[in-house]
């Protein structure tokens, strides 16, 4: 069985040491999708939701998310956020969520994008809840990533 990198030896967690590395300028893109009803996204779209500006709250929830992301993953390493862009489509079925977050750091930023996405999915689901309480965030991923070690990384299609 291959070592698992975030074990010790006596295989308790561990957060990994990246000292060693060297700091590469790096970016991670993550998308996710909210599923919502017709009529809420028609709400979105009039730009008539009950608690406004859903999709703005959202983008704001995102970006302080990516910023506050070793709070919430245990191992994470705290990293320099030095940009994220959350971009927020509605259509008919519901909002897709794109987030790029970029660092010049010892580590990537892959969980910095999926907690963004993850949580401005959440917020727009908080913003629209009283409209369609069967909202669903779903289909939550990292895209693409680059930089580090391994290059670019980009999800097969």
């Amino acid at each position: 069985m291959t070592q698992f990198s975030h074990l010790d030896e006596a295989g308790h967690a561990r957060m990994v040491d990246v000292s060693a590395k060297e700091v590469s300028a790096r970016t991670a893109t993550a998308t996710g999708f909210v599923r919502l009803s017709p009529e809420c996204t028609a709400a979105l779209r009039s730009g008539e939701v009950p608690k406004g500006d859903a999709l703005a709250v959202a983008r704001i929830a995102g970006i302080q998310a990516a910023k506050r992301t070793p709070d919430l993953v245990p191992l994470c390493h705290p990293i320099a956020v030095h940009g994220v862009q959350v971009d927020l489509q509605v259509r008919d079925d519901g909002v897709a969520i794109t987030a790029q977050v970029r660092t010049a750091d010892r580590t990537g930023v892959e969980m910095e994008a999926l907690t963004c996405v993850t949580v401005a999915g959440l917020a727009l689901i908080d913003m629209i809840k009283a409209l369609d309480p069967a909202a669903v965030l779903t289909d939550v991923r990292v895209e693409e990533k680059t930089g580090g070690k391994t290059g670019v990384w980009r999800r097969p299609a």
